[in-house]
């Protein structure tokens, strides 16, 4: 990839002019097109915990970095984050200042579209180099446009029914069709591996808080034990055991500062019958006991 490209800069510069614009005393924005939201920063940040959706990233004006156990993505408006499964990740963003926010959008995947996309042609990607479920593209001037073109409905009411999904296929097109969509397809990809995680990732989503088995995951994601547990770490980079703990912990932080709750209903509440073990794990995994961990964030 080139250090610059005019078009790129141009197109980003457009973009991060109309997502400036609607963000404006926000940080975030969950948009009228369903899927699209948008983020800005003013400042750097510090590193925060957080499940990503299937979804595209693209910044358009900043630095952002997302770690996905060992591997550290970052990107800017050359590069993209793509996320074809709910990772629990950390997320900082790097640069940011008053006069030049960061600016970034994010685009939720609709995977049975994005199966339909495939099913419609006979086009091949190639392998994919990578096994996880997060990886990094670039980001290329027709996506870009087609981007733009999406941001720009939300100024035309009248026709954002009509042309917004039709705008959101192009964007899947494009994404699985780039030198990174194998990984895509292969998760889209009817009965394969990704999928059948996919599915277990789902149950683990609305069911964390109820106990399980891996025999049972591997049961349901139609796999033996050994190697649903191998493709499950090796997609997400963390056992399913931990995926739940984290899910557990990312709830509870959330409960305590939605609802006010205390640590040890909290606790119970997410799935723990042990509040000091859950004062353990949070402590290890947000870096403070919760009462601390919730005054801090409510200080910042």
């Amino acid at each position: 990839m080139p250090d610059t490209n005019p078009l790129i800069e141009s197109l980003s510069d457009q973009l991060a002019a109309n997502i400036a614009r609607w963000t404006h005393g926000v940080e975030e924005l969950d948009t009228a097109i369903n899927g699209l939201s948008f983020y800005r920063r003013d400042n750097p940040t510090a590193c925060s915990v957080c499940v990503v959706e299937p979804s595209i990233a693209l910044v358009v004006q900043g630095l952002k970095s997302m770690a996905l156990g060992d591997d550290v993505f970052e990107y800017d408006r050359y590069r993209l984050l793509i996320t074809s499964l709910d990772l629990p990740a950390q997320m900082q963003v790097l640069e940011a200042k008053q006069q030049q926010p960061y600016l970034g959008l994010v685009l939720k995947l609709d995977l049975g579209v994005m199966s339909e996309l495939m099913m419609q042609t006979s086009y091949h990607a190639p392998a994919s180099s990578s096994k996880r479920g997060m990886l990094l593209g670039y980001t290329t001037p027709e996506l870009l446009d087609a981007c733009k073109r999406l941001v720009e409905l939300l100024d035309d009411k009248d026709s954002m029914p009509v042309l917004a999904a039709q705008i959101k296929r192009e964007i899947f097109w494009r994404v699985l069709n780039s030198e990174q969509g194998a990984q895509l397809r292969q998760i889209v990809a009817v009965g394969g591996q990704g999928l059948r995680i996919n599915r277990a990732i789902n149950w683990l989503k609305t069911n964390f808080a109820t106990q399980h088995s891996i025999d049972a995951l591997a049961e349901l994601a139609q796999m033996s034990k050994s190697s649903f547990h191998h493709h499950f770490r090796e997609l997400t980079s963390i056992s399913p055991l931990q995926y739940q703990k984290r899910l557990r912990l990312l709830e509870a932080r959330r409960l305590m500062l939605s609802e006010n709750i205390d640590a040890a209903n909290a606790a119970y509440r997410v799935g723990y019958e042990s509040p000091s073990q859950f004062s353990r794990e949070y402590s290890r995994f947000f870096g403070n006991p919760p009462k601390r961990d919730r005054e801090l964030i409510r200080e910042s």
